[in-house]
């Protein structure tokens, strides 16, 4: 699948963004994968079992085991978002218009520079989780006032653009669910 076909949902979402010096170059995909941070690697798979354990339960739980099961996947849930609260730095936050698999979009005071590289950590409320990847601003166009400015992923584990599509499409869900009970009201 190319990186054009994954869809995008207008979503805030809070990230880090912190703009590279031009002279900063990337890293290798081997220096990459062993920068990224010990809590967003767990959250790459702490995601991905919950994936697992919603496939194998199914939508209506019923006995006393699956709740049990559920109630200490939420309290996992809860620790691993305190720990990834850790990584967030406010002097780089920014949140996002719209994010999916491939790019993301968001708002800042200064502009940056087309081609400039980032690093971004973007933090993932439903479900849980955070990925840690690099990018390229994409472009940058002033609108009132203030700069709206696209990246594109650079350096993106494969498992974390698997979170992100899971996030994209639970949001999207939100949005359906939404707008049928409206319809329905």
């Amino acid at each position: 699948m190319s990186q054009d076909e994954y869809f995008s949902v207008n979503v805030q979402l809070r990230i880090n963004a912190k703009l590279l010096d031009h002279e900063h170059p990337l890293p290798s995909e081997d220096d990459f994968e062993n920068e990224i941070p010990a809590s967003f690697r767990l959250a790459a798979q702490f995601s991905k079992m919950d994936s697992t354990l919603e496939e194998g339960v199914g939508t209506r739980i019923e006995d006393a085991v699956s709740r049990h099961i559920n109630l200490q996947n939420e309290k996992i849930n809860l620790l691993l978002g305190f720990m990834l609260s850790q990584q967030d730095e406010p002097k780089q936050r920014f949140m996002t218009e719209s994010f999916g698999a491939s790019r993301l979009v968001f708002t800042s005071d200064e502009k940056w520079d087309k081609d400039a590289h980032v690093r971004l950590k973007i933090f993932i409320d439903n479900p849980p989780s955070a990925v840690y990847c690099y990018g390229a601003v994409e472009s940058c166009e002033e609108k009132s006032g203030q700069y709206e400015i696209a990246v594109e992923y650079t350096h993106l584990l494969e498992e974390d653009r698997d979170v992100l599509i899971r996030a994209a499409l639970f949001e999207q869900q939100k949005m359906l669910r939404q707008r049928a009970l409206d319809r329905n009201n």
